[in-house]
């Protein structure tokens, strides 16, 4: 049977691409098979005709199996702004269905969804389609992994962040403390103080910022 995680973060450039790779790398190293989505992305290029964003080209290359972009991002958007708007500045209704269909047509052990900014960062906040990264999880049951980005404010923001993911009633399978600022002080105490109030983090990882 099909495992689904749903990656999100503290907030957006906190390393949500890294990790990620890494869970599929690791993963992979297991001998699981393993496919990358991110269903949603701004912030994207003209490649041969078509926009392309850097982070799903990432996961592209991090999962046992080479989909088409447009399966692994079926909602592109050029500016680098919050995706609903973007949306609805390109004109385009973004449509559960289709990413429904994106993701349940992965054939792998593991299938591994990137969210975009935080965790209640819209989708869509159209009158008669109002869609929250909540609803893309909970299409798949998939379980939570928060990535915190470990720099001044990371207490605040984890915690409300996992009050918000429990309270949708997901499962938060752990958190993966990222450390932004390679001089932080106090790294140590913020970290044993966070693994005292949410749980012992998967990993630890150093200065990685892409988003």
């Amino acid at each position: 049977m099909t495992r689904h995680y749903f990656i999100t973060g503290t907030d957006t450039e906190i390393g949500k691409t890294y990790v990620t790779c890494e869970i599929a790398r690791q993963l992979r190293e297991q001998g699981q098979t393993v496919s990358c989505f991110k269903p949603v992305a701004s912030g994207a290029a003209m490649l041969h005709g078509e926009l392309v964003n850097d982070d799903a080209v990432k996961l592209q290359q991090a999962a046992s199996t080479q989909l088409p972009m447009k399966q692994i991002n079926p909602y592109c958007f050029e500016p680098a702004i919050a995706p609903h708007i973007a949306a609805q500045q390109a004109g385009v209704e973004i449509d559960l269905n289709v990413i429904q269909q994106c993701i349940a047509s992965a054939d792998t052990d593991v299938v591994l969804i990137e969210g975009f900014g935080g965790w209640l960062a819209p989708v869509s906040l159209a009158a008669d389609n109002t869609l929250w990264q909540a609803d893309i999880a909970r299409s798949f049951n998939a379980e939570v992994v928060l990535v915190v980005g470990i720099r001044l404010g990371c207490l605040n923001h984890s915690m409300l962040s996992v009050k918000q993911i429990q309270q949708d009633g997901f499962i938060l399978k752990g958190w993966i403390a990222n450390q932004l600022d390679p001089d932080m002080p106090m790294l140590t105490q913020n970290i044993e103080t966070l693994s005292q109030i949410i749980s012992p983090p998967l990993f630890n990882f150093t200065f990685q910022t892409d988003a």
